[in-house]
This record gives C-alpha cells, structure tokens and sequence, in this order.
C-alpha cells in the first residue's frame, strides 16, 4: 500500500491509514502502458479522538491518486499522493510513496503468478508518528477456472518514528473471489498487521479488517473495485467503505487494453 493498506503506529494508538486498500496481483502494466487509479475510503466509524497528536479517523475521507507506469515486460513503477478531508481539518496533504515492482517472467513457467514490490514514502506525523516508513511486498497468486486466489505476505519496517524501535512487522494481506459472469465477480479481502515479526501483538492491539468486495470487469483498460469492510479487533476503525476506479492507457503501438 502502498501504505501497506495499514500503517502501525505504536501498542497504545495503532492509528490505521486507509489510504490504498488493495490486495495486490501479481502481474505488472505492460510497457508504453500507464494505469491512472483514484482510491477512495471513507472510515464510518472509527477512532474518534485526537492522540498523541494524530488525527482521529472517525469520518475522515481518503482520496489517493496512484500512477503506475509499465517499464518493461517484467516491472513497473508506482507512485502515490494521499489526501484527507474531514470536518474540522479541512482537505490537506498527507505524503507520497514510491513502489517499484518485479514479477517473474512468463518464460519461467511457474505454476502461480510471483512478483516482488517495495515501497518507500512519506506521510505527515498528524497523520501517522511514523513519518518515514519501508515495505517489501511478496506476491503469489492463482486462478482456477472462476476462482481467484491472491496472498501478500508484507513486511514492513519504519525508518523515522517511535515504530522504528518495533522492528520489522508483519502485516499480510489475502484475496479470494469468484467470477459470477464475465463481467462480475465477488469476495473477501483481509488486510491485517499482526506487529513485530516474531513476536506479535497480542489479539486485542492487532489490525484486521476482512472487506466483502466486488469487481466490475467491464473491459481490460478498466479496473473498480467497491467493498465494506468491518474492523474484527479492538484496535481496528470499525467500519469503511472503499472504492477504487482505474483506467489504462497505451501509446507507442496499437493498445491491447480499449
């Protein structure tokens, strides 16, 4: 995410940051191809109090624009600028993130979809203590026949922020849908951080959201993804909407994707 989908503070607050909510595939934009994608979550309900000087995400609205330019056949580049509005604070800035990605090639022949993204970037303290912050992103997934299996094991670590002394955490995130039709499919994503890899917060201080979600596959230069989550601990924003619309577009050679 990118944000990871959840970005750990510390044991007492755990403030999410809702930005890009998204299990990843694992292929990668073709070349000459750059994907434009606005991410858009709303947190119902959730923290209602400003702590330790952040924000709380009670009604906050997160707009994150992602763009994604394909370098070769194998990897790409993203880039991301996130937003917040909310009553009270007005619509400010929050940071950017930078996310190269490789994937393995289609000559390697491997039963499941592989790819390899990392992330770094930055996002303001009133937002997140932890204003400087690392991901490495492993990406398996399947489809067998209708069925679509996605599993992103994330590491992630902070580099500026009281997160750094926490180490590196653990915070995967898994993908199950069905194609209903050529042009529906529906499932759940879980999106979770479980804290320091090795020793782990206990159930009541860990992130995890399970979304049930639909796609609308309308064509291949399209991507939306609409879903309801629900915060399954205590330390998790309770309710958010989400919604992620996207558009390919080629230039250089005749597009594959309109």
């Amino acid at each position: 995410m990118v944000v990871a989908c959840f970005l750990s503070t510390s044991k007492v607050m755990s403030a999410q940051g809702n930005y890009e909510i998204q299990v990843y595939g694992a292929d990668t934009i073709p070349p000459k191809n750059l994907m434009v994608e606005l991410h858009s979550n709303f947190t119902a309900d959730g923290q209602e109090e400003t702590i330790d000087g952040v924000y709380p995400t009670n009604h906050q609205l997160h707009e994150t624009l992602e763009l994604t330019q394909g370098i070769n056949d194998w990897s790409e580049v993203g880039f991301y600028v996130f937003t917040s509005a909310q009553n009270g604070y007005g619509v400010e800035w929050v940071g950017d993130h930078i996310r190269p990605r490789v994937r393995a090639p289609d000559s390697w022949h491997l039963p499941v979809g592989l790819s390899l993204s990392t992330e770094v970037g930055y996002q303001r303290a009133v937002y997140s203590p932890d204003t400087w912050t690392w991901e490495i992103r492993p990406i398996i997934d399947k489809t067998l026949g209708r069925w679509y299996f996605s599993v992103n094991p994330a590491l992630e670590r902070t580099w500026h922020g009281p997160g750094v002394k926490q180490g590196v955490g653990f915070a995967p995130a898994a993908k199950v849908s069905y194609d209903f039709t050529r042009k529906v499919s529906g499932g759940l994503e879980y999106y979770a951080d479980y804290g320091r890899l090795g020793d782990f917060d206990s159930l009541h201080d860990q992130q995890q959201q399970v979304f049930a979600v639909t796609d609308l596959n309308i064509s291949p230069a399209w991507e939306i993804n609409i879903g309801v989550g629900v915060g399954a601990t205590a330390a998790t924003d309770h309710w958010i909407v989400k919604g992620i619309l996207g558009r390919r577009f080629s230039w250089g050679r005749k597009s594959t994707v309109d």
